[in-house]
Order: structure tokens, then C-alpha cells, then sequence
């Protein structure tokens, strides 16, 4: 900690000392949640790290840099705003800056990508069915190095880093391009590249799986009871969806603009106070994003139920053997859901249903059941196949 700093007016809280307490409460709170939500997070994706498929590695990642963030900003944001004023010098400002840049734009990268492959894997089947797990830890190593440009950015001299005008955290100094030309260029760069580039790619992803997706259960309507769960299941898709899409926006936008208008505009005429709360809805996104994965994604849930249940009936006292039995019920069960899922696509392990795969552990068709085909779209094309195909290509719930 360098006192040296300290005395400067800049690391000195400019809101009221009632706002600054109630920061650090509502700190205190993400921080508690945040952990709680994306350690839950992980600790369900070890116990079904056998059974993952690609596109959770982005799940089991964006946890990962959520919780960088948390342990990495919110012990140093929680004690000075309390204390009114910033409290560990300039150099650990710089850090703390830094970290908050790599964290966050990881976060955002990762979502972006995570979209543009279920994209590919929904509307272009094709293609998606040859996304493998080295390609995900290829372009989840991608996204860190993306990130990392960006945050280091500053400390190379390409940008800078500097107190938040509300004084009780750091960031990039927004008001440094007024009068300098590389901070002009690295916020330029920054919002076009990290923010607008990763919303429109966002919007059109989740855009085409919808169209996709309308396509297909328009061809189902055709030859199924409309109360069928295809139906519902997109719906699921469609809310799931809606949640991703507005829980970046919600996050990020307010910071965005906020720092656009002190970049571009005259920044003396931004309240602190915008900044302050432009920086609380961003550090909310750790608690938000393992919260739609947990709540929305079924196999996800039904994991977490899993073990919540097996954890309280080794708190209530159950003995070794009906622990053991329970163990071996719960992988029982697990290997016949995975063994059905196969099944159904017909011993494709990670076909169209890797990204949308069925997570209702139910079957839905017969063999008695007479064949009726519908047309499907698949992609560019439409395909001819049987309902019973259709049951299964169809995502039942669980579409990343």
C-alpha cells in the first residue's frame, strides 16, 4: 500500500459519505452472492464434468472470470467505500483497474462467443456437429488473450488508468482523451471492439436461433397437438434467450454511456454520482449470469438438486451403506439419461442436440408408433424426417 497517494484529492470520494455506505452494503452484498452463485456454479460442473458438452466450457468460464472479478475488486471496493476515499495508493489502483478491465471484457467476450456457437451449432448443424472440445478450449484461450490486450493496454502506455470520479475505485482515466490523442484511439477501439462488436453479434446469434427455431416448431404444428412439449420447450429457448441478452445489456449499458458521455463530451458535467451507479449495475453481472444458468438451464438444475439432496441426507445422519446406495442410484440414473439421450440421436454424441440437447431424462416417441414425417429446417435446407427424429433434433429445454 503506498500512503503517498493517499493525500491526493483525486482518491478522495466525491458523493455524499450516506451513498458511500450504502455502496459498500450493496458490495458486501454481490460479493456474498457472487460467491456463493458461481462456486455453486462449478462445484455442479466437477460433478458432471464427464457428461459436459463444448459450449458449457464458456459456462464453467464466464464462472471462472466472474469470480476474478469478485475476489479481485470487491475486497479493495467494499473498505474504501466505507472509509469515503480510496485507500491503497496508486499502484494497486492501477492493478485494480487492470482487473476490472481483463475480468469484465472476459465476461463479455466469453458471452459473445458463447452465443455465435450455438449459432453455428442450431443454424448451421452442419457445421456445428464438428465443434469438439479442443476447438472450445481453443477459443476460450482466444478470449482471454482478446481481454488481455485490451487491459494491458494502459499499462503500455496505449490508454490510462486512473481514479473513478466518484474516488473510491479505478478505472480507465475516461476523461484523459480530452487531451490525449492515445487515450482517444484506446477508448475508440474499446467500445467499438468490446461493446458494440459483441452486441450485435450477440443480437444476430440469438436472432437467427429464434428464426431457426420458429421454422421448425411451424413444421411440427403441422402434424403435433399444439400441446406438445416441443412447444414448450420453445418457450424455455426463447426466455432463456431474452434473460442472456437483456442481463448484458443491463450490465454494461449504463457504464457504456456513461463513459462515452465523459470520453466525448464535456466530462465535468457528469455527475459522479452517474458513475457510481454505472459501476454498481456492472459489478451486478456476477451475480446475474450464474443465476440464469443455474435457475434456466434444466440439466444444470438437476444436477444442483442432485446434490443438495444427497448433501442433506449426509447432514440428517444416513448411514455408509444407504450413502453408497444413493451414490450408485444418482450415477445410475445419470448413465441411463446419458444412455437415452444417445439413443435418441441416434449414437451421435454430440450432434444438434450438444448445444439444445433434451434434459427431460424422458422419452418421446414409441416403437409402436406409426411414422409420420415432417419438414424440418435444418440449417439452409429443409429435410425430410420422421416425428419420432423430430422429438429429438428438437431442443427439449436446454439450449447452451
Amino acid at each position: 500500500m503506498e500512503n503517498t497517494s493517499d493525500t491526493s484529492a483525486a482518491f478522495v470520494s466525491s458523493v455524499s459519505k450516506e451513498h458511500d455506505i450504502l455502496m459498500g452494503a450493496v458490495y458486501i452484498v454481490f460479493c456474498v452472492l457472487s460467491l456463493a452463485g458461481n462456486g455453486i456454479l462449478l462445484l455442479v460442473a466437477y460433478h458432471k464434468r464427464s457428461t459436459l458438452k463444448p459450449a458449457e466450457y464458456f459456462i464453467i468460464n464466464l464462472s471462472i472470470s466472474d469470480l476474478g472479478m469478485t475476489l479481485s475488486l470487491f475486497p479493495l471496493a467494499i473498505p474504501s467505500s466505507f472509509s469515503h476515499r480510496w485507500l491503497f495508493g496508486e499502484v494497486v489502483c492501477q492493478l485494480y483497474a487492470a482487473c476490472g478491465v481483463l475480468f469484465g471484457l472476459c465476461s463479455l467476450t466469453n458471452l459473445t462467443a458463447l452465443s455465435s456457437v450455438c449459432c453455428i451449432k442450431v443454424c448451421f448443424p452442419n457445421y456445428g456437429n464438428k465443434f469438439s472440445s479442443s476447438h472450445a478450449c481453443l477459443l476460450v484461450a482466444a478470449v482471454w488473450c482478446y481481454a488481455f490486450i485490451f487491459a494491458v493496454g494502459p499499462l503500455a502506455q496505449w490508454g490510462q488508468y486512473g481514479p473513478e470520479p466518484y474516488g473510491t475505485a479505478c478505472c480507465i482515466d475516461w476523461h484523459a482523451p480530452n487531451h490525449e490523442l492515445s487515450s482517444l484511439s484506446y477508448i475508440l477501439c474499446l467500445f467499438i471492439f468490446c461493446y458494440a462488436l459483441p452486441c450485435a453479434v450477440i443480437f444476430l446469434s440469438y436472432t437467427f436461433i429464434l428464426l431457426t427455431v420458429r421454422g421448425s416448431r411451424q413444421a411440427v404444428q403441422q402434424h403435433v397437438s399444439p400441446q406438445s412439449k416441443t412447444i414448450n420447450a420453445h418457450a424455455l429457448i426463447i426466455k432463456l434467450s431474452v434473460a442472456v441478452c437483456f442481463g448484458f445489456l443491463g450490465a454494461w449499458t449504463p457504464y457504456a454511456v456513461v463513459a462515452m458521455w465523459a470520453a466525448f463530451g464535456d466530462a465535468l458535467l457528469v455527475p459522479p454520482t452517474a458513475f457510481a451507479l454505472a459501476a454498481l449495475f456492472a459489478k451486478s453481472s456476477t451475480v446475474y449470469n450464474p443465476l440464469v444458468y443455474l435457475l434456466c438451464k434444466p440439466n444444470f438444475r438437476q444436477c444442483l438438486c442432485r446434490d443438495a439432496s444427497s448433501f442433506r441426507h449426509r447432514i440428517s445422519g444416513g448411514s455408509p451403506q444407504s450413502d453408497l446406495k444413493a451414490y450408485l442410484g444418482s450415477n445410475l440414473q445419470r448413465n441411463r439419461e446419458t444412455s437415452l439421450s444417445n439413443r435418441l440421436s441416434n449414437g451421435q454424441q454430440d450432434s444438434y442436440g450438444a448445444c439444445l440437447q433434451n434434459s427431460d431424462g424422458e422419452s418421446v416417441g414409441h416403437a409402436a408408433t406409426p411414422q409420420r414425417a415432417a419438414c424440418v429446417l435444418t440449417g439452409p435446407t429443409c429435410a425430410e424426417v420422421t416425428l419420432d427424429q423430430v422429438s429429438t433434433e428438437i431442443p427439449q429445454g436446454d439450449f447452451l
